[in-house]
């Protein structure tokens, strides 16, 4: 208005001023006068004739509102980023929506447009929470207990944190703009009731170990099919875990057992490494055995055929001149039990005097192995 304070301080009054001055910058008991607001209208009625010729009459006032028309329309265009898309509006209703470059819509209040950063990955944490500490500048976490503890099928408390990376769906940008009022809020209650579904399916030591990397694709999932149900607009990119404990209480305990899994894991390890070594080698002496015993089968069958052939031969000799097979053989057996020992022979004719005289010329010989003395002792024998 023109009669606003245009000076400079601050007050209380409805118009700039300490309450204890009037609208017009005076004091209670006087002081500076009023403008006068006649002077002020033809003062600026002056100086719009300068800009206009013409006067102020009725092509003026058409040509300005042209003029503020023009204006307005003009301020319709705007930009929209590569990483943006834009919602155009009209009264308030959504109408269309356009992609990176020069675009128009209708100008406030006809029209409006809102930007949504569709290529932008945000990220939820879940558990936990990111803080600055203001002394030092470090980052750092804070527990959020009443998010993390979730229970498992095994009726066991897990302590899980978590992340979240998602993106708005650049092929649905409207969805996330107008479906749902708060989506960011709604996003991070989704990934929390997930995750809970999914831990409330598995064991507790399935958790802590072999199912982390199984976890994480079935939440994705499951927040992505509800989202979906939901017409967010969003795309959840991935889920990290962070962290998958046992309450800190009982983390103790829960290490202990954990580490006599891994103690059972590697002596079932050991204990069946030991068998894969010893049962080959069992089974090859237990071959060897066998194959030993036919051998030995096959050797003495095999002897003695040839030994019932040998007894079939002589037993045709013998037929055929029994006399001297029976003194060969009787001479081949003597030859046999007394090739190797020594021998004293005893003349049993009446007519001899006992005890033949015996020269051992063997003993007086050099020692010779048993297979060269054998002659030297059937010789002195056969005297």
């Amino acid at each position: 208005m023109p009669w606003s304070n245009q000076g400079g301080g601050g007050g209380g009054g409805p118009w700039g001023k300490p309450p204890n001055q009037g609208p017009w910058g005076q004091g209670p008991a006087g002081g500076q006068r009023p403008p006068d607001l006649e002077e002020i209208l033809r003062r600026g009625q002056d100086k719009l004739r300068q800009v206009l010729p013409g006067g102020f009459g009725g092509k003026g006032v058409a040509l300005a509102a042209l003029l503020a028309i023009g204006v307005w329309g003009l301020s319709g265009f705007y930009t929209v980023q590569p990483n943006e898309a834009g919602l155009n509006m009209l009264f308030g209703r959504y109408v269309s929506k356009t992609g990176a470059g020069l675009h128009y819509n209708w100008p406030y209040p006809v029209g409006s447009v809102q930007k949504l950063r569709v290529e932008d990955r945000n990220t939820i944490s879940i558990g936990f929470n990111y803080r600055v500490d203001p002394m030092s500048g470090n980052q750092g976490t804070s527990d959020v207990p009443e998010e993390s503890l979730m229970l498992t099928g095994d009726e066991n408390i897990a302590d899980v944190k978590f992340v979240v990376i998602w993106q708005i769906d650049p092929l649905k940008p409207e969805n996330f703009a107008f479906n749902v009022r708060r989506p960011e809020v709604t996003i991070k209650a989704v990934a929390e009731s997930a995750m809970r579904e999914v831990v409330g399916r598995s064991q507790i030591q399935r958790i802590l170990t072999a199912e982390r990397k199984v976890i994480e694709p079935a939440v994705q999932e499951l927040m992505q099919k509800v989202l979906d149900d939901y017409d967010l607009g969003a795309k959840i990119i991935q889920v990290q875990l962070q962290s998958v404990d046992p309450p800190e209480q009982v983390i103790a305990a829960f290490r202990d057992v954990t580490a006599a899994q891994q103690d059972q894991d590697r002596l079932r390890n050991e204990a069946e490494a030991y068998a894969n070594r010893v049962v080959p080698e069992a089974r090859g002496a237990a071959a060897r055995i066998s194959q030993e015993a036919q051998a030995y089968r096959e050797q003495t069958v095999a002897e003695a055929r040839g030994q019932a052939a040998r007894f079939d031969q002589v037993l045709d000799q013998y037929k055929k001149a029994p006399a001297i097979t029976r003194e060969r053989i009787y001479l081949e057996t003597m030859e046999r039990v007394f090739g190797g020992m020594n021998k004293v022979i005893v003349d049993q004719n009446p007519s001899a005097q006992g005890v033949v005289p015996y020269l051992p010329l063997g003993a007086l010989e050099a020692p010779q192995s048993p297979g060269a003395g054998r002659p030297s002792s059937q010789q002195g024998g056969a005297r």
